[in-house]
């Protein structure tokens, strides 16, 4: 099912994937905190109030403002059996005309990290961006490191494009990202990893 605002989401077989609700803020926030070990040698720095109220507040504004605006798709993945949040991935900085194109970036809270969660919720987001948004290209980098995280994108179809060098902040300084693709018509083949 898709809708705008609140009403959007989409469904797989354990997870419904929705937008950050405000009353999502104590479960996101004790999540983060939990696996604040697992998450941060993966991410930007933190800002002081990364974990308050007033800053999951205007995470839930911008949510609604850029679904509405056709510019990202962030979404919390909700387990179905108890509601629980594993997580979220978002399709970030879409962009339309000759592009169709869109960039994927998701986490996983430690407890729910390597139960397939994630590649469950990539796969149908993938497929939604193909098929209901239709994109033609999806872009996701990680660094070269995270295998986990490669092994997830090469599982999900993405294929190694190359190195993309100072790319992002994370752990407050530059560094290096390897680049993968999803093609909605992908013609490539298997493509080494470097």
């Amino acid at each position: 099912m898709l809708g705008r605002g609140r009403r959007f989401h989409v469904e797989t077989e354990r997870l419904i994937l929705r937008p950050p609700r405000h009353g999502d803020w104590r479960p996101w926030a004790d999540l983060r905190a939990d696996s604040a070990d697992f998450l941060q040698p993966w991410e930007p720095v933190w800002a002081d109030d990364h974990l308050g109220r007033r800053a999951f507040t205007n995470r839930v504004y911008w949510a609604q403002r850029a679904i509405a605006a056709g510019t990202a798709v962030p979404l919390f993945l909700i387990r179905r059996e108890d509601d629980m949040l594993v997580g979220a991935i978002t399709l970030d900085n879409i962009r339309r005309g000759p592009a169709q194109t869109a960039t994927a970036g998701y986490w996983t809270g430690a407890p729910f990290a390597r139960q397939g969660y994630m590649r469950e919720a990539l796969t149908a987001v993938v497929d939604h961006a193909f098929h209901v948004m239709d994109l033609s290209r999806i872009e996701a980098g990680c660094l070269p490191e995270n295998t986990p995280s490669r092994h997830l994108l090469e599982s999900c179809g993405f294929k190694y494009e190359g190195v993309a060098q100072a790319y992002l902040q994370i752990s407050g300084r530059w560094r290096n990202h390897v680049l993968y693709s999803n093609l909605r018509a992908d013609r490539r083949g298997r493509t080494g990893v470097g």
